[in-house]
């Protein structure tokens, strides 16, 4: 699974955001069972991950009853803010309320295809993090090569 682009989507009344078809082909074998888990994520950015890769990533953490306490800490934070979005038969996802207030996602929102998942956030929060981004592009892909080598490398 692999989504791809940016897209300019509208919540509708009843707070559900319509998922961009190009996305939902993403799921094949799903169909209209998909689910979502929506996320907390980084640079006030929410993430919707399909329930099978997040749970897949989960997974690969590992865990146990007595773990390390920044481990506690970070799956506390992660899981307690997270639910499960499923995808109804017209491809919308109905987004929490709190996440949509934590998000300040209202009206018109971003959502952009991120390799094994989506992200959504307000289209001044993109603009605003393409501006920092575009202009260090050839040093944080740079960066990324080099941290790919050394994970490989381990």
């Amino acid at each position: 699974m692999l989504f791809l682009g940016e897209f300019e989507h509208s919540l509708d009344a009843k707070q559900r955001l319509a998922i961009p078809s190009e996305l939902r082909n993403c799921f094949p074998n799903e169909g209209v069972d998909a689910v979502f888990i929506s996320a907390p994520g980084s640079n006030d950015f929410l993430c919707l991950w399909p329930e099978k890769t997040f749970s897949e990533l989960s997974n690969k953490f590992g865990g146990s009853l007595v773990s390390d306490e920044d481990i506690q800490d970070s799956e506390r934070l992660i899981y307690s803010q997270s639910s499960r979005c499923p995808l109804d038969k017209a491809g919308r996802v109905r987004i929490p309320d709190r996440m949509l207030q934590r998000y300040k996602l209202t009206g018109n929102i971003i959502i952009l295809g991120v390799r094994d998942h989506l992200e959504l956030c307000t289209s001044d929060k993109w603009k605003e993090e393409r501006e920092r981004l575009e202009p260090a592009a050839a040093d944080i892909l740079r960066r990324a090569r080099e941290t790919m080598r050394n994970r490989n490398s381990n």
